[in-house]
């Protein structure tokens, strides 16, 4: 690994020199939304990394709440991922199509539910396969099922009242992962009914740009990106964006950087900005991002 790569990512040649090893796990979390136009589940039926599973993030999620694949009880959570084959001990390596969009989310997944050894893979299945990296197409057998024991570190997560709270106050760092148009509110968002722009506060810091070609950018660089910002590495952070899904490459980003005192609102835009009593500003923050 180069001295200035994440701790939370892991390379091609890695995970390729260790494919087959025992208590490694190996997670297919790709997600679209429906402007891309790619069918996750499909693409993994014909085509996954050797030994690979995949993770719903749709149905690994609190089907009741509402909101697209919010977090689920903890119980849900270990009886999915345990028929899955997966033990809080494993090593997990997670990955996606075009490489860090869904991803992260799943990896911020396993870590909050207890997972300490859980990684993501850097570059994509988009790129592995565009490498003629190994992978496997024929029909999958059945995985043997284990025991995922739950810790849920509640600290990591926020919901509506505490983000409530937290615009109100203003004393801790917002940070959204949304495009500038949907921040702005210059560009609808992608769910119908739902106004445009962001919380008060917050600050524009689009997912995209802490990665290239679906590699996580070295560390020097995704410093400077947050002091860009306006974010203080210093100071607590929450991460949002349209539905709780690439707002956690911001939190892999923060996490890389040594940043702990981060938290995810894991309703986002979707909850905030599908309600009608919540505050809203639009066009660029004064002070924030560029």
């Amino acid at each position: 690994m180069e001295k200035e790569t994440s701790p939370f990512v892991v390379s091609f040649d890695w995970l390729e020199q260790r494919l087959g090893q025992p208590n490694l796990r190996i997670v297919d979390a790709s997600w679209y939304l429906p402007a891309q136009n790619r069918d996750a589940k499909a693409e993994f039926a014909a085509a996954r990394i050797p030994g690979a599973v995949f993770f719903d993030i749709d149905t690994i999620a609190d089907v009741n709440s509402g909101l697209p694949h919010t977090l689920p009880s903890t119980e849900f959570f270990a009886a999915q991922v345990g028929a899955m084959g997966i033990s809080e001990t494993d090593t997990i390596i997670v990955y996606d199509g075009p490489g860090m969009f869904s991803a992260p989310r799943v990896w911020w997944m396993f870590r909050i539910f207890g997972a300490k050894n859980c990684f993501v893979l850097n570059g994509g299945f988009d790129q592995w396969k565009a490498e003629l990296r190994p992978f496997e197409n024929k029909v999958i057998s059945d995985t043997k099922a284990a025991i995922f024991n739950t810790s849920l570190n509640k600290l990591a997560v926020v919901n509506f009242e505490n983000m409530r709270r937290i615009v109100e106050a203003g004393d801790i760092q917002i940070a959204d992962a949304r495009g500038a148009g949907r921040f702005e509110g210059r560009d609808p968002e992608p769910r119908a009914g739902m106004r445009s722009g962001h919380m008060p506060g917050a600050v524009n810091l689009p997912y995209s740009a802490l990665s290239i070609d679906g590699r996580l950018k070295p560390l020097g660089e995704l410093a400077q990106i947050m002091d860009a910002s306006g974010i203080d590495l210093a100071k607590p952070v929450v991460t949002t964006c349209g539905s709780g899904v690439t707002a956690a490459v911001i939190t892999l980003a923060l996490q890389s950087l040594g940043h702990r005192h981060n938290m995810l609102y894991d309703g986002s835009w979707s909850e905030w900005g599908g309600r009608s009593d919540t505050p809203i500003e639009t066009g660029i923050r004064d002070g924030g991002s560029k």
